[in-house]
């Protein structure tokens, strides 16, 4: 005659283990999310390193919103220093500002007009420590390499009269200018 028992206890959560474990399926991380993570990874991991090349390919890094029609990628800090890539969209205005220390510009793609001067690709550009410059725009779009400080809430000017000159329809400013 046989008796029934309960199963063993430990067989018992050695086999639902097994069972859950087989499954699991691996659930596809989004691309965005996945390159994210791939870079603050590789920027921890070499956080410490001193003396070796970095790349930073152009399908690699983040493009994040940064102002309307302007993104920013970041390609590298250190000490209040970082290098950068701005795109700015067509219609895309950066606002006044002043820098703690010299800021250094290239335009790669497009052309900017800051302030009275035209910056066409190729162009360099340096905005000295201390000195203010009016808004940055481009009609057709560009994209900026730029390094210098990290900038401060209060360095940048949100709400001036070369911002909102800056960002008016041209026949407004043309109003204005005639007035």
């Amino acid at each position: 005659m046989s008796v029934n028992r309960p199963p063993d206890d430990a067989m018992l959560a050695a086999e639902v283990e097994q069972a859950l474990f087989d499954a699991l399926k691996p659930v596809p991380m989004p691309a965005a999310r996945a390159a994210r993570l791939k870079s603050r990874l590789l920027s921890r991991a070499n956080a410490g390193r001193t003396g070796q090349l970095d790349t930073i390919h152009a399908a690699d890094g983040n493009w994040k919103p940064f102002l309307p029609r302007v993104a920013i990628k970041v390609l590298r800090r250190e000490a209040g220093v970082q290098t950068y890539l701005l795109r700015l969209d067509p219609g895309g205005v950066l606002l006044p500002h002043e820098h703690p220390q010299d800021e250094e510009c290239m335009v790669l793609e497009g052309e900017v007009r800051i302030g009275d001067i035209v910056a066409s690709q190729g162009d360099y550009h340096l905005a000295p420590k201390g000195v203010d410059h009016g808004a940055i725009v481009s009609e057709q779009g560009a994209l900026l390499f730029l390094r210098g400080a990290i900038p401060t809430a209060s360095q940048v000017r949100w709400a001036s009269v070369g911002t909102v000159a800056a960002l008016a329809p041209d026949a407004l400013k043309r109003i204005v200018r005639n007035w």
